[in-house]
């Protein structure tokens, strides 16, 4: 699926996190509250534009049937998490190693919820 840019980050963190689908307007009202930060709101055709790209990238779907259109993104946040863990995992030369750091670096609780899902699905038949 790919990696993001940061508006694009920014527009999917609003769509994982909403309920419903989302305008580009309202999408937009929520990136940037200029009152309290004093930027410049983005227009609303750079949203737009930001939501076109996720579609073509496969992020984001778009109800073509109301007006204005209501987006939405096509998967989880955890979707997406695993799916960049498999692309990076798949591009090491030594998935151990890359196995190993990754592990060294997480919480004990993340350590324990890991040992209880490996055990969760047992041994692979690769």
């Amino acid at each position: 699926m790919g990696s993001l840019g940061v508006l694009e980050r920014m527009l999917m963190d609003l769509l994982w996190s909403a309920d419903t689908p989302l305008t580009a307007n309202e999408l937009r009202d929520a990136l940037l509250n200029p009152e309290a930060t004093g930027a410049k709101p983005l227009a609303t055709t750079t949203v737009l534009t930001v939501l076109s790209r996720l579609e073509n990238k496969g992020f984001v779907t778009r109800d073509r049937d109301s007006r204005p259109h209501g987006y939405m993104a096509v998967s989880s946040r955890a979707q997406h998490t695993a799916e960049l863990m498999h692309e990076v995992l798949g591009t090491t030369t030594d998935r151990t190693a890359t196995l190993a750091r990754f592990i060294g670096n997480v919480s004990p609780q993340e350590a324990q919820t890991l040992r209880a899902l490996l055990e969760s699905v047992g041994p692979s038949s690769e």
